[in-house]
């Protein structure tokens, strides 16, 4: 609903630049602000994000599946397997500030300065848990083995996303693609640069 009702604002910012610039004949003007409205761009960058669904599963077996007499044997007696697999919502997006973020407008061109995409949040549907497990002869359940499991389960595939290029060059497109959306209109072309110490992801000049 927040991000909705941000949405909304700006549409309406934007909406009211222009009948501003009609009333009041400066529309040059006014232009030159909506082009230059740092805090505006920013805003509409942060919440260019890009939503990820998916499902996490992770399996912890004390057996190797070796096919040798003692792990067979450790299967029938003392086998403890634990198999979780939970639905996934995960958001890609950046998170500016006045060190990562930069606007230049040279003629009819902007050229914004983004620092790269990254995981900004990793959600687990824990309500639509899915789980199974084996037990050898010997072996008691125990809550624990879950509650690590899980533990295990968050921890991988959150890491998992983190490193994702996939999901973020993605996000990058739709930032790209939301920015231009912007400035299009106003009849200005579009640059924008993610640049990172963390040199697979930067794209200078990406347009």
């Amino acid at each position: 609903m927040k991000k909705i009702l941000t949405w909304a604002v700006i549409i309406l910012f934007i909406i009211g630049i222009f009948l501003l610039g009609r009333c009041s004949g400066s529309g040059s003007t006014v232009n030159e602000k909506a082009v230059n409205n740092v805090l505006l761009i920013r805003e509409i960058a942060e919440l260019a994000s890009l939503e990820v669904q998916g499902n996490a599963s992770f399996k912890q077996s004390n057996v190797e599946n070796s096919g040798e007499w003692s792990d067979n044997l450790k299967r029938v007696f003392a086998e403890n397997t634990a198999w979780v697999s939970v639905p996934y919502t995960a958001k890609y997006g950046v998170d500016t500030d006045s060190t990562n973020f930069n606007l230049t407008v040279s003629g009819k061109t902007v050229t914004i300065q983004l620092p790269p995409p990254k995981l900004l949040s990793f959600e687990l549907r824990m309500n639509q848990m899915e789980t199974s497990s084996r037990k050898g002869w010997f072996t008691f359940s125990n809550d624990e083995t879950y509650t690590e499991v899980q533990k295990k389960l968050y921890d991988t595939n959150r890491s998992q996303l983190e490193e994702n290029v996939m999901y973020q060059k993605q996000s990058m497109n739709k930032i790209i693609a939301i920015l231009r959306n912007y400035y299009t209109p106003l009849g200005y072309e579009l640059k924008v640069n993610f640049t990172n110490s963390i040199t697979h992801l930067d794209t200078p000049g990406l347009k």
